[in-house]
């Protein structure tokens, strides 16, 4: 018996339209998401991966053995590669640096090369991810670069399956679409495909705030990922386009997570974007209209992002439930807790490493402040730090290092932070491979402030004061 499916690109498309029950329930019409990330790749990208290189194919642009080289987001190198996997492709793929981790892996999964750019530089600069592509391209022999921004397969692939499932899926009966935009092939050909059936769809482009899109003028960097552009893709149509929302960071992630808990959808920022602009559009409507939009990917490439606590505070989308302590309450609560540790132990750079590693063991500390011979009163003389790690690889390596001076063994100073400030102040530092903090009074250093003494603060010393 022959299988149902000859390769994995046989299951591209026919993805499920579904309504959502709880999100926007108020609202009257009927809301519908179709559901891009059943694809297997995982997004709408898949839909266009295989066309854009059969057409290469056709026109003697990818040959055997060939290269491809594309800048993406992630999705569309997903789509890609997964074609090439089969077709015998080599893959190269440029990246802007606020993708998610978890895209990199991805596509590295697949077997391809992934080159990472600066997001927040003008397209035009060398360094920009479209400009290190078109070096690539030009550079890796037989390699051929798709460019979705421009390439006509892109909204092609979308008229010929994206459009025609819609109106399958929901008899001809509807009354806007609502689709994000990135290089503008989804919605272009999946507008062009409803529109020439039912003329007077409203088609709404859901954008992100500082996309060129929505507002050309006031262009900006955002963290919503795979859409909005700084320019104008030629596969992008906005001719059928009625009108756009754009949508800031903080409602697509809001929505997205939204989505996830009411919904049981766990969707990226960009279907965040998506179901947020179709919601306010909803409000024009009476219960009798549906409205359709198009999730383009999953949340599982987001989990160290959006749907990350820890990162959306860092970002300002999300409040603590409780004020967050200051630097002061917990150095109060560690000379509680370790009376006979003095309040900040230094080392002077003229010292020997054998009495710093005295010191260390004596206070039962890890690091040490070193302050220049004779000084300490000021953050200015804080020219460096021994930390414990370093020492016993040091001294590991060589017992003679014992009688060496701290200045030949000590390592950059630790950070400094001012003893009123939040400890959201020092999340990052501590997060970033810092193993403390030089806390400081009025440019004055008066104590240090490990990730330890930061943990066991938040599991003890909060619950003893009653917060």
């Amino acid at each position: 018996m022959a299988p149902d499916y000859p390769t994995v690109l046989d299951l591209v498309g026919r993805t499920p339209l579904v309504r959502l029950q709880r999100v926007g329930r108020e609202l009257g019409p009927t809301l519908l998401a179709k559901l891009e990330y059943m694809n297997p790749g995982g997004s709408v990208k898949d839909r266009i991966g295989l066309r854009m290189i059969e057409a290469a194919e056709r026109e003697g642009r990818l040959r055997p053995g060939g290269t491809i080289v594309e800048p993406t987001s992630g999705n569309t190198g997903v789509g890609l590669a997964i074609a090439a996997a089969i077709k015998g492709y080599r893959c190269v793929f440029v990246m802007p640096d606020k993708i998610a981790e978890e895209k990199r892996a991805l596509l590295r999964g697949y077997g391809a090369e992934v080159v990472i750019c600066p997001t927040a530089v003008p397209p035009e600069s060398p360094e920009s991810y479209y400009s290190v592509s078109n070096r690539l391209a030009e550079e890796i022999p037989g390699a051929f670069k798709p460019d979705q921004y421009s390439n006509p397969a892109n909204p092609d692939a979308h008229y010929e399956t994206t459009g025609p499932e819609i109106w399958e899926q929901t008899g001809g009966e509807l009354d806007a679409v609502v689709l994000s935009i990135g290089t503008g092939g989804t919605i272009s050909g999946t507008a062009r495909y409803l529109r020439e059936r039912k003329p007077d769809l409203l088609v709404i482009g859901a954008d992100p705030e500082g996309s060129i899109f929505s507002n050309p003028g006031n262009v900006h960097p955002y963290l919503v990922e795979g859409i909005g552009e700084d320019f104008w893709p030629e596969t992008y149509d906005p001719s059928l386009v009625d009108e756009y929302v754009a949508v800031s960071d903080g409602d697509s992630f809001r929505t997205a997570r939204r989505l996830a808990r009411e919904e049981g959808l766990l969707v990226g920022g960009s279907g965040g974007t998506a179901v947020w602009a179709m919601l306010q559009v909803a409000q024009r409507f009476g219960p009798e209209a549906t409205l359709v939009t198009l999730i383009p990917d999953s949340g599982r490439g987001y989990l160290s992002k959006l749907y990350d606590d820890n990162w959306l505070m860092e970002h300002g989308f999300l409040e603590r439930e409780a004020p967050a302590p200051t630097i002061e309450e917990v150095l109060a609560f560690k000379r509680q807790e370790e009376p006979d540790v003095p309040e900040l132990v230094t080392v002077e750079s003229h010292q020997k490493v054998g009495e710093a590693i005295d010191l260390m063991q004596r206070y039962g500390i890890s690091q040490i402040p070193v302050v220049r011979h004779d000084g300490g009163e000021s953050l200015a003389d804080l020219v460096g730090s021994i930390r414990e790690r370093g020492l016993l690889e040091r001294v590991f390596r060589n017992r003679d290092a014992l009688g060496e001076e701290v200045a030949a063994a000590m390592e950059p100073p630790l950070p400094a932070v001012e003893i009123d400030e939040s400890v959201d102040t020092v999340f990052a530092d501590l997060s970033a491979g810092n193993p403390a903090v030089v806390v400081a009074r009025a440019g004055r250093p008066v104590g240090v402030l490990t990730r330890a003494d930061l943990l066991e603060y938040l599991a003890h010393g909060r619950t003893a004061d009653g917060a």
